[in-house]
């Protein structure tokens, strides 16, 4: 997926959506980003920072930090950096119409001996997040004969910071 796809599902002089601005030429800062996405259904959009975009999964039942959960995880259009930060409502008639709101945020650290994008051409990404929410050891790992290959399970492994029973609805505030 890329930033050209973002684009043209947009119209930007009739959304509040920010356009992808040039990348930066500075170096990565492992950045993750959790948009609670009310469309059409509500969901929750997994943003992590990767060569310059933010790669981005669309979790229907929202994130966990019960190991017993599995989520899936539709692999989406990469967004811009910029979109990170973005609350805010997208009017009726556009692309995502609905109120978005930054449900979580902070940084991940790549585990395994593989670089992020060997992780995701292989499609079993392993990381941990330090987030205001969201906290501990993760794993996407794709799914394998289903559809056009961006189905995913967003999985939460067994730390100090796992919860069993713990429910995404229950913590519906911004972090910004």
């Amino acid at each position: 997926m890329s930033l050209e796809d973002y684009s043209r599902k947009r119209s930007f002089e009739k959304t509040p959506e920010p356009k992808p601005a040039p990348v930066p030429s500075l170096p990565p800062s492992n950045r993750f980003y959790v948009q609670r996405h009310h469309a059409r259904r509500l969901h929750y959009d997994f943003r992590l920072e990767i060569g310059g975009t933010l790669k981005s999964w669309a979790v229907p039942k929202g994130p966990t930090l019960d190991p017993a959960e599995k989520r899936l995880a539709v692999m989406v259009e990469d967004h811009p950096l910029e979109y990170g930060d973005f609350e805010g409502n997208i009017p009726a008639g556009n692309y995502g119409a609905g109120s978005v709101m930054v449900w979580d945020r902070g940084a991940y650290e790549l585990l395994g001996d593989k670089t992020v994008e060997q992780q995701l051409e292989r499609g079993d990404l392993k990381f941990r997040l330090h987030g205001q929410k969201l906290r501990g050891e993760f794993a996407l790992v794709r799914m394998k004969n289903r559809g056009k290959g961006n189905e995913w399970l967003l999985l939460k492994k067994k730390d100090v910071a796992a919860q069993p029973g713990w429910d995404a609805e229950k913590f519906s505030r911004s972090t910004l």
